[in-house]
């Protein structure tokens, strides 16, 4: 899936979520996205309910959906937290 995120954008968005969100046990929530890391913190994960984003070691990340549609939707809400903090 070729789009317009790199690795900045990516970790910055995910920084926003986890200053201004809401803190739910190891989950940060902001704007209806969800952010968090796995047990070692290399992997960092954003999601809302269609949309899985993994973002991981070497840069790396992958998407997960199942309509170019929600895609789109979930990029708009990375750039409206990006746009509001």
């Amino acid at each position: 899936m070729k789009n317009e995120f790199d690795s900045r954008y990516i970790l910055k968005i995910f920084e926003k979520i986890r200053q201004h969100g809401e803190a739910k046990e190891s989950e940060y929530h902001l704007g209806g996205v969800k952010a968090y890391t796995d047990f070692d913190g290399y992997t960092v994960f954003i999601e809302d309910a269609l949309v899985k984003l993994r973002f991981g070691f070497h840069n790396q990340y992958h998407f997960e959906y199942d309509s170019k549609d929600h895609l789109e939707a979930f990029e708009k809400k990375l750039k409206q937290i990006d746009a509001d903090y």
